[in-house]
């Protein structure tokens, strides 16, 4: 995978996996892991950034500190939301809001789109690069046969017209790079914490799982997968 990669939301369940299971795959690399809170103390090769999300300046800032000696050859974008204390999913048109939709478009689609603005130029254009940014099977709209989760569903469907945008854009003048969105299955995280107990224990991924099947799918992409989105064992999501 090369010398230098980059994961966005490093202190989430999944970024974290992906975080030391990349570390382990590439100790000789380094592994610039960005979280908005302090993290403990890392071992090479990751190194701890803080990030701003909020603030584009923040991101634009740390493209350039990843890229400052070497093109980057993998960036993770693991950032995202489905609920919080305040926020809980739709189950009807009455309970859509202003505020709950522009903020989970907020973190689940603008997030990635500046990060990818300010990361894809920096990726590798000697040799096969991959951006990567976790979706959702939610974001499937012909898939979609239960509604509800308006919000969620709407900002990963956002977040992979992105990923289409981009990979067409970044792939005119770098052919080498893979641009795509991942559904790394369902982790056990405080994501799915009030989801999980209805699902069959098989269907539950804890995060070194996801994170490990998701790089071995990762690793057999090649440029002609550019601007597509995959589940984690390499089935492609249906649009």
């Amino acid at each position: 995978m090369g010398k230098n990669i980059v994961i966005i939301g490093s202190s989430g369940a999944i970024g974290g996996a992906f975080t030391q299971h990349l570390a382990a795959l590439h100790p000789d690399a380094t592994v610039h892991a960005y979280s908005r809170t302090p993290a403990a103390q890392a071992a090479p090769p990751v190194v701890h950034h803080l990030i701003d999300y909020a603030d584009e300046a923040s991101i634009a800032a740390a493209a350039s500190q990843a890229a400052a000696e070497a093109a980057i050859d993998m960036v993770v974008v693991a950032t995202g939301i489905l609920h919080t204390e305040e926020i809980k999913p739709e189950k009807s048109l009455r309970d859509l809001s202003a505020d709950k939709l522009q903020h989970l478009f907020a973190v689940n689609a603008v997030v990635p789109a500046l990060v990818a603005k300010h990361f894809l130029p920096q990726l590798n254009r000697d040799q096969r690069s991959v951006f990567v940014a976790l979706s959702a099977h939610a974001g499937s709209i012909s898939d979609n046969e239960i509604g509800g989760w308006y919000a969620y569903r709407a900002s990963k469907i956002a977040l992979n017209m992105l990923i289409k945008n981009a990979a067409i854009e970044v792939g005119r003048r770098n052919k080498q790079a893979v641009i795509v969105g991942l559904h790394p299955g369902t982790v056990d995280s405080y994501l799915s914490e009030p989801f999980k107990k209805s699902l069959p224990t098989d269907k539950l991924f804890t995060p070194a799982f996801a994170a490990e099947q998701s790089i071995r799918m990762l690793d057999r992409l090649t440029p002609e997968h550019t601007g597509r989105c995959f589940e984690w064992d390499g089935q492609e999501m249906a649009p």
